[in-house]
């Protein structure tokens, strides 16, 4: 069993760390302009022009029973749906607002749909839900808000009681967490209240626990459904840690303590959480199997966006990275799924331009090729504790000699600790193709 402590938080934890692999959905009006969800308040745009949206959001090509299907053949575990993103469109049919896609020429209530698809394939159920809402009457006017810019901003802030929008975020959340059976994951988002060293007069400062009223929407969630994991974003440590668009190159620690954590990085296909036509730095298919790899090489699980555009679709570059995932997790899934970081023992023996998994019993090892070596893979310290070894995606042998390489150079490699496999010279047609190690 892996001997790594965990820092112990209220929620359930330990089917997370199994599944290492989940799918972010950021879907909403702006999938409409197309240009980037936070465009509302990168653009400065008034309600009156962003209720165009509003007025013409009919994704009537969606079928969440074909996104479900994709993410599991992609090998994801969970999803994590957008309720409500920051413009405050809310994706499900509460009755705290107006604002909403029942009341769109969508008519349904999308969220219910998503559940039901991704339940029946056996995908757990995360919730996404903003605490930033810049359509909310009593949403005060900061230096993140489209209105900051408005002549009369600090006069449109007048009469705005931050606690009437914390009760209204509450009502939702009682509604999420009731109305659709057993929910996994609550994922909040974002605290700032800090102002990032820009120069901001008192009244446009930013947000964080006291304005959300975070310990009652804690309690509220943890009273509702026991067990619930919750991020940390609410400005109240709780359960996960989620480093967002940068590569962990260690497992994440808590800042205080030194304490190993439960962490998730989230990632995006390219630049943009929403569907973004005209972007252009979409990541490369090895780039994406190593980044998965990578996360859980460091004890982490890995929340991989998919932007779906205004009909309801996944756009072919998404449908091709899920695809990149799917073939490779085909053969390579048992080095990710119930897997984790290696002993601190095996890390020792890793070679250049690899990553060790290891499974949570401590039976197998993984190890993963970022760059495919000529001939032989030299690895110190593991003589003596291999009883077999083959590639993953096919189940072949690979053959090992111990103490020395196989080879008529003098100058071949040498040690009583050392392990060789001797690989064939021609690279597997895999991405990144993986070793499993059986320990004796």
């Amino acid at each position: 069993m892996s001997s790594y402590q965990i820092r112990q938080t209220p929620g359930d934890t330990e089917w997370f760390r199994s599944a290492r692999f989940g799918m972010f959905i950021h879907w909403g009006l702006y999938a409409m302009p197309a240009r980037h969800e936070w465009i509302k308040c990168r653009e400065r745009i008034t309600e009156d022009k962003y209720d165009q949206y509003f007025k013409y959001f009919d994704p009537d090509l969606y079928d969440p029973r074909e996104w479900a299907k994709m993410a599991k053949a992609a090998g994801m575990k969970y999803a994590v749906f957008t309720t409500k993103h920051h413009e405050g469109f809310c994706m499900f049919d509460s009755q705290y607002t107006d604002y909403k896609c029942t009341n769109t020429p969508a008519g349904r209530d999308l969220l219910r749909e998503f559940v039901d698809a991704f339940r029946a394939e056996g995908i757990r159920i995360g919730f996404y839900y903003s605490l930033i809402d810049w359509h909310h009457p009593h949403f005060t006017i900061d230096y993140i808000h489209p209105r900051r810019d408005d002549p009369d901003a600090e006069q449109q802030n007048i009469g705005r009681d931050m606690a009437i929008y914390a009760r209204y975020m509450r009502d939702q959340v009682r509604e999420l967490l009731t109305i659709y059976g057993k929910i996994d994951i609550l994922w909040f988002d974002w605290s700032y209240p800090n102002s990032n060293g820009e120069k901001v007069k008192p009244w446009m400062k930013g947000k964080g626990r006291q304005d959300w009223e975070s310990e009652k929407l804690i309690a509220l969630a943890r009273e509702l459904q026991p067990g619930i994991i919750i991020d940390n974003r609410a400005d109240i440590e709780q359960d996960l840690w989620t480093p967002e668009q940068y590569q962990v190159t260690e497992w994440v620690r808590h800042k205080e303590t030194g304490e190993l954590v439960t962490w998730e990085a989230c990632q995006t296909f390219s630049g943009s959480w929403g569907y973004h036509r005209d972007e252009t730095s979409w990541k490369s298919p090895e780039m994406l199997i190593r980044m998965l790899v990578n996360t859980v090489s460091c004890g982490g699980n890995l929340l991989m966006n998919v932007g779906p555009n205004a009909r309801g679709e996944f756009d072919s570059r998404a449908k091709a990275a899920l695809n990149a995932f799917a073939d490779w997790m085909h053969g390579n899934s048992r080095s990710i799924h119930n897997c984790t970081m290696a002993e601190p023992d095996l890390l020792s023996c890793l070679p250049p331009d690899c990553r060790f998994t290891q499974s949570q019993d401590g039976k197998r090892l993984y190890l993963h090729l970022f760059a495919y070596p000529f001939g032989h893979l030299l690895l110190r310290g593991l003589a003596g504790k291999v009883d077999y070894a083959q590639f993953l995606h096919d189940g072949s042998e690979i053959l090992m000699t111990e103490g020395k390489v196989d080879h008529f150079s003098e100058g071949a490699a040498k040690g009583d600790d050392l392990l060789v496999l001797n690989l064939p010279v021609i690279k597997p047609d895999v991405l990144v193709p993986v070793i499993e190690l059986f320990l004796k």
